[in-house]
């Protein structure tokens, strides 16, 4: 988290927008010390991978599932943004054996609150790449239940991350996103979700 703070930091005061410079012929009406904000929203689906380990086993605990984001973010400049976004994911759910404790059910729910930031590449440009990279925390619930053992549920607040690649396009007052994206969860022997979202940022 030390690292992304200080690289991010980094880039924006890198950023002309940051000084209050702006490209004559873009920007919004109404503006924070040079900046033009916006909020987005996404969504899509994706597979999430739980790394399950119970009874001395480990098991990779899969499914396909959708997600939806909001955000409210800053176009610092032309080419970075940066943003606070969360995210509520659909239920993981999957079944497989550990040992003697037989046929074990895992469900997965999780939310994630993450500070996030891009950069884009082409600037003034209608259709531009980006790259991404986020970190914060995921608030999980997870439960597992079996013929064999008790039902048991745990609720936890754990470290999460992100990092992305996508397309906008840029419509002046919105802009549309594509992107593939991969978040991690520090939850047990860690969850991998790999997906894809379709978005839309509103400038003000």
């Amino acid at each position: 988290m030390k690292k992304l703070a200080l690289s991010t930091l980094a880039v924006l005061m890198a950023c002309p927008a940051f000084a209050g410079i702006n490209h004559p012929d873009q920007g919004s009406s109404w503006q924070m010390w040079g900046m033009d904000p916006y909020i987005g929203l996404r969504g899509g689906m994706s597979y999430s991978n739980l790394n399950y380990k119970y009874n001395g086993n480990k098991e990779a605990m899969t499914d396909y599932i959708f997600q939806g984001r909001a955000a409210l973010g800053l176009e610092v400049c032309d080419t970075v943004r940066s943003e606070i976004e969360w995210s509520y994911f659909g239920k993981l759910s999957d079944s497989e054996r550990f040992g003697d404790a037989g046929s074990v059910d895992v469900e997965a729910k999780m939310q994630t609150l993450l500070w996030n930031n891009y950069m884009e590449f082409g600037a003034y440009k209608i259709v531009r790449p980006f790259v991404g990279v986020g970190a914060g925390i995921a608030m999980t619930d997870v439960k597992r239940n079996g013929d064999l053992i008790p039902s048991h549920s745990k609720d936890e607040t754990r470290f999460s991350a992100m990092g992305t690649l996508g397309v906008t396009f840029d419509m002046e007052r919105f802009a549309v996103d594509l992107a593939a994206r991969y978040t991690y969860v520090d939850i047990n022997s860690g969850l991998h979700n790999f997906g894809g979202d379709v978005g839309i940022r509103f400038m003000f």
